[in-house]
């Protein structure tokens, strides 16, 4: 996650947006309520509403306004998670059962839908139609990320652009939202709304580079879950998509990736054929390229305070393990 240090200026803000979220996700059915907050306790980045505020310090910040562009930014990320595991068949999340493991699917895909229609109430607060228009058109593309991951599932036919096309909608969408919304929210010039909406994106797809990096090369404690989990679900990552191209051991690759019975060993065992041909490497390298673009988008910004935290969430998004 990004080092508490990086957000310490909007650190007391954020326990505030935690503080909505919990009142958010209370529901009058007891089996809802128990798995909205199951779901929010398994703690997060807060990645969307801290970008959100950040953005925000570039034109009249204020809390009492982001507040519920802030929830509403995480509970559609949090929908999208609890659908995401049904879909997956995931047991766990951050180290802990998720809510289709700790209940069943039916009790998942609603607490998704629940999560998902709250943050529309939160959203027809603002009189900028921006807002409304932004959030939706990102819901209806992160849909169509999710549902292009499950039919491409196993499929060893995949090229870069089926995979950044996958990533946009999946993460980068949703982070770049985060920041252009939070800059309108505050009446942010046009310039440093165009600048923060770029910013966010670039910065989105190297953190789902990374994070599919991290899913073979972290620690299973500090990532929170099994190592391999996307080559297990036969879901093609950016360092898989080099390893079929560029190892000689791409045909023992290919066997494991499109077997849907594969055990752990098998996924070890594919791990360490990407590892062994520069595949890790390569995706960093992709990843920081998208970087500097990202810092390349802060250029039109004011020389603040806020300006060099984004700059520095840059450089770290390339050097986390967890």
């Amino acid at each position: 996650m990004i080092e508490h240090a990086l957000l310490r200026d909007i650190k007391k803000d954020l326990k505030l947006v935690e503080i909505e979220l919990n009142y958010y996700v209370d529901a009058p059915i007891q089996p809802l309520a128990d798995s909205s907050a199951h779901l929010l306790r398994a703690g997060g980045k807060r990645l969307r509403p801290a970008f959100a505020l950040l953005a925000a310090k570039f034109g009249e910040y204020s809390l009492d306004k982001l507040l519920p562009l802030a929830v509403s930014l995480e509970l559609i990320h949090m929908a999208s998670l609890v659908h995401d595991d049904v879909v997956d068949e995931s047991l766990t999340r951050r180290g802990r059962p998720t809510v289709r493991a700790q209940w069943d699917n039916r009790v998942s895909i609603h607490t998704g839908d629940y999560l998902f229609a709250k943050s529309l109430i939160l959203i027809s607060q603002y009189e900028d139609a921006r807002v409304a228009q932004v959030l939706s058109q990102v819901s209806v593309k992160m849909c169509q990320g999710e549902i292009e991951q499950i039919s491409t599932a196993f499929d060893a036919q995949q090229h870069l652009k089926d995979y950044f096309y996958r990533i946009k909608r999946k993460t980068a969408l949703l982070i770049s939202a985060s920041c252009q919304l939070g800059s309108i929210v505050s009446g942010a010039s046009d310039e440093i709304v165009k600048g923060l909406t770029f910013y966010g994106y670039y910065l989105g797809m190297a953190f789902q580079i990374t994070d599919d990096i991290l899913d073979m090369i972290a620690d299973e404690a500090e990532l929170g879950k099994p190592v391999g989990s996307d080559l297990r679900q036969g879901i093609v990552t950016l360092p898989v998509i080099y390893a079929l191209k560029h190892s000689d051991k791409r045909e023992e690759l290919l066997e494991i990736l499109v077997d849907r019975r594969k055990g752990q060993p098998a996924v070890l065992r594919a791990i360490e054929i990407v590892k062994g041909c520069e595949a890790i490497d390569y995706s960093f390298n992709i990843s920081e390229k998208y970087l500097e673009k990202a810092k390349k988008q802060l250029d039109v910004l004011p020389n603040i305070k806020t300006k060099r935290t984004l700059q520095r969430i840059a450089d770290f998004i390339n050097i986390r393990r967890y």
